[in-house]
């Protein structure tokens, strides 16, 4: 069994998405391939499984007549469910849905999406996540949905005792974009920094996918809160490395904020939970396979920055509790989100399809 993952370009979570499931699946005798149309910072990650980059359709046409996919998983970019057919595919084609923002924006790529569907697409994967779910079954009901959990190296991803920053690091992984809701973020640091006058700021994001105009509203935002002097930035961190930081985190009495509007799953969060690391996060559908308010994690509704300091600075000062939600959330990770789960169920879908 020979199948192909694609999308727009290495980064983000859906990198992290390509580059572990095809680790699992070839241990399992499945193996894969990656297509990115675009190179992106997720390159510097090592792999064992060939990865193309081209958006060049005689390039990509060499792929599939020298491969001979049994399947192609086509994440977001639906456009390219009619190239593939045009380029000569006539096997199984699988859309999958990930990172299609918030639940607005989902519907629109959706509607837009259906007579790529209907024309060309075999079935749709999506991770647990509600909007998503209700989403297809309204808009697309006659379409064969999948919904397989997202999969955690929540072996790599494990604390890692080391020494303690000086002062509490309250940190954000993301892109700069309205989704990512980075406003919130600042926000948030600025009203918890009048209790904890050290406060740090430690922000991991791609420049590269960031406009200029949400730069340079970044900018404005973070030197009206006088936050200027408070912020690490850390550009295109090989996700190896990651752990190392959400351990530091840990280790600070700090704590990650996700800020999201909406996630289809949130792996930041999610390998921060893998990593001890105790996590605030908005309840933006996604995440709520992993968090759960005090148990897991803590939540605060969108929007209310003041119910926001209040449930950062109890984990900050709760230290049994802060201690509870660190082990159970590592529990919890490692009970769900491994590999052989993620293989078993994919075989699955294949086999749904007589590709045995």
């Amino acid at each position: 069994m020979r199948i192909l993952f694609t999308f727009y370009v290495p980064s983000g979570g859906v990198e992290t998405l390509n580059r572990l499931r095809c680790e699992s699946l070839q241990k399992n005798g499945i193996e894969c391939h990656v297509l990115y149309l675009m190179p992106g910072s997720g390159t510097h990650n090592s792999v064992s499984f060939p990865v193309f980059v081209t958006n060049q359709d005689e390039e990509i046409r060499t792929v599939l007549n020298t491969h001979h996919y049994d399947a192609i998983i086509v994440t977001s970019d639906y456009l390219l469910l009619e190239r593939l057919r045009r380029l000569g595919y006539g096997g199984i084609l699988i859309y999958e849905s990930q990172g299609l923002g918030t639940r607005s924006e989902a519907r629109n790529v959706i509607i837009e999406s259906v007579p790529y569907l209907q024309a060309f697409c075999n079935a749709v994967l999506i991770p647990p996540t509600d909007h998503l779910l209700e989403l297809f079954i309204e808009i697309c009901p006659w379409l064969q949905r999948y919904v397989i959990p997202n999969l955690v190296d929540v072996q790599g991803f494990r604390y890692i005792p080391a020494e303690a920053p000086v002062d509490p690091v309250i940190a954000w992984v993301g892109r700069l974009e309205s989704n990512k809701n980075w406003s919130e973020y600042l926000k948030i640091a600025h009203h918890i920094r009048k209790a904890k006058p050290n406060l740090h700021l430690w922000m991991f994001h791609d420049p590269s996918l960031a406009s200029d105009d949400q730069k340079a509203a970044f900018d404005e935002e973070l030197h009206a809160l006088g936050l200027n002097d408070r912020l690490n930035v850390f550009t295109n961190m090989p996700n190896q490395m990651m752990p190392v930081y959400y351990s530091s985190i840990a280790a600070s009495g700090g704590f990650l904020l996700s800020s999201s509007v909406t996630e289809g799953f949130g792996y930041a969060v999610a390998e921060a939970v893998c990593c001890s690391c105790p996590v605030l996060s908005t309840d933006s559908d996604g995440v709520r396979s992993f968090i759960t308010h005090n148990i897991t994690g803590k939540f605060y509704p969108l929007g209310n920055v003041e119910a926001a300091v209040n449930e950062g600075l109890e984990l900050m000062n709760n230290i049994p509790l802060r201690e509870a939600i660190c082990y159970q959330g590592r529990q919890h990770m490692v009970t769900h989100f491994g590999f052989d789960q993620y293989a078993h169920s994919f075989r699955e879908m294949m086999n749904s399809f007589s590709i045995f």
